[in-house]
């Protein structure tokens, strides 16, 4: 009961923060379905019958992908070029593989998935601020990669897909750590020099905010998305024969919209 207060205590002592960034969480959902909308517009207008948002095939991908990216998201280590807190992982490969295999939405839902399995088996020592940092870096990267590859899938667009998602989280986690991150971890662990000194720790010259996450926070995100991009491009072209496969569910019609008029 006691762990419970505590928890309750630090969710309501910071609810700006936990608020701020629920609806972050509600925006990177909203933004995924909005792109999928636009995409299944230009499929039709190509003679395209479009998937559905969570047909039976999506929904069979999410759930296998879910469980190997939360398998993969207990195996963490820390990176030499950041405080030992920001823990590495590989959970968003799956995420990243299900986003060009099924679409942006999709992909999220697998970062999603993950996340929640994480805090019910595993718990939450950050009340819930660390979980769902995660989930929007994570989904963040997802969509920006796969919307660019859902409108034009080619080689070409998946790199540039991978690239402005690796740029993008590289500064969208900084801004969330100066803004939100920081901020909360501050009100729960006792003040934000606590925090800064595991930077300078690192680079003697971090000493405030601006440094720790210019220096600390973006090429960690930086780090993680380029090893991310490189090992999906490795690995999506012989998972893609299993992705269609039809153990998942059934294949998406081939039939043009005009034929079935």
């Amino acid at each position: 009961m006691k762990e419970k207060q505590s928890l309750f205590s630090l969710i309501t002592g910071n609810w700006q923060h936990f608020l701020a960034l629920v609806v972050l969480m509600v925006i990177a959902f909203a933004v995924s379905i909005f792109a999928e909308k636009l995409a299944s517009k230009k499929d039709i207008k190509e003679g395209k019958e479009p998937e559905k948002l969570l047909s039976i095939r999506k929904v069979s991908i999410i759930g296998v992908f879910s469980a190997i990216a939360f398998v993969l998201m207990l195996i963490e280590f820390p990176l030499p070029i950041a405080p030992s807190f920001y823990k590495f992982d590989f959970s968003d490969i799956p995420a990243l593989v299900v986003g060009f295999a099924a679409g942006p939405f999709a992909g999220v839902m697998v970062e999603f998935v993950k996340v929640t399995l994480n805090i019910l088996l595993q718990g939450t020592t950050s009340a819930f601020v660390g979980e769902i940092a995660n989930f929007l870096i994570g989904a963040s990267f997802v969509s920006v990669a796969s919307i660019i590859y859902r409108f034009k899938k080619t080689r070409k667009t998946a790199l540039i897909g991978c690239l402005a998602a690796t740029l993008f989280i590289t500064f969208a986690g900084a801004f969330l750590n100066a803004y939100f991150m920081i901020p909360a971890y501050a009100v729960m662990f006792g003040g934000v020099e606590n925090i800064l000194s595991a930077g300078t720790a690192i680079y003697s010259f971090v000493d405030n905010v601006f440094t720790f996450c210019l220096f600390c926070v973006a090429p960690f995100n930086l780090v993680k998305g380029i090893i991310h991009s490189v090992i999906t491009f490795l690995i999506y072209k012989q998972l893609s024969p299993i992705l269609k496969a039809e153990a998942f569910g059934p294949a998406k019609k081939s039939k043009t919209v005009a034929a079935n008029e």
